[in-house]
């Protein structure tokens, strides 16, 4: 199975929002470039089954525009276990959640969704910056370990991105 990790968008910072954490969006800048990162992703041809977000509203407006660059918009699930506290017990449960998937996408935040990649591809240590994708493939749902087979900053998201009119 291939699991590809997305950090959300750029949102707007936390002393600068007076509402819930849960209800801080991404800002006009976040939503344009993630417009554009969502045209690279589409054309990397990920394949993927489904798209699985954090319930918190900036990543699902991440989920959102990637899944619907990728004509994926009924393939959104939202799962609780994206948002805080989201460590390599809580990925091995969401892959196997999803195990008749190939290929999978979860969007969400950090410092959780590096730790939980780096647990998985034996205890290294990567940073996901915001808009940052990462792919990892798994032998099966059930695997505790894969390998990393891309982590792609957002400025080369965004770049690619570009190139599309």
């Amino acid at each position: 199975m291939n699991c590809y990790f997305l950090r959300h968008g750029i949102a707007v910072e936390p002393d600068e929002w007076k509402g819930r954490d849960f209800d801080r969006p991404l800002t006009r800048e976040g939503i344009e470039r993630m417009q554009r990162e969502a045209r690279a992703i589409a054309d990397l041809t990920l394949e993927l089954d489904a798209i699985v977000t954090s319930p918190l509203l900036r990543a699902r407006q991440t989920a959102e525009i990637v899944a619907s660059q990728l004509k994926l918009r009924d393939e959104i699930v939202e799962d609780v276990r994206l948002a805080g506290g989201f460590d390599a017990r809580r990925l091995s449960e969401i892959l196997d959640d999803h195990d008749k998937a190939d290929a999978i996408m979860l969007v969400g935040h950090e410092p959780t969704m590096s730790a939980a990649i780096g647990r998985s591809i034996g205890d290294a240590s990567i940073e996901l910056k915001k808009a940052a994708l990462a792919g990892v493939v798994f032998a099966d749902a059930s695997a505790t370990r894969g390998t990393l087979i891309c982590l792609i900053p957002p400025k080369v998201l965004s770049r690619l991105g570009r190139a599309h009119p």
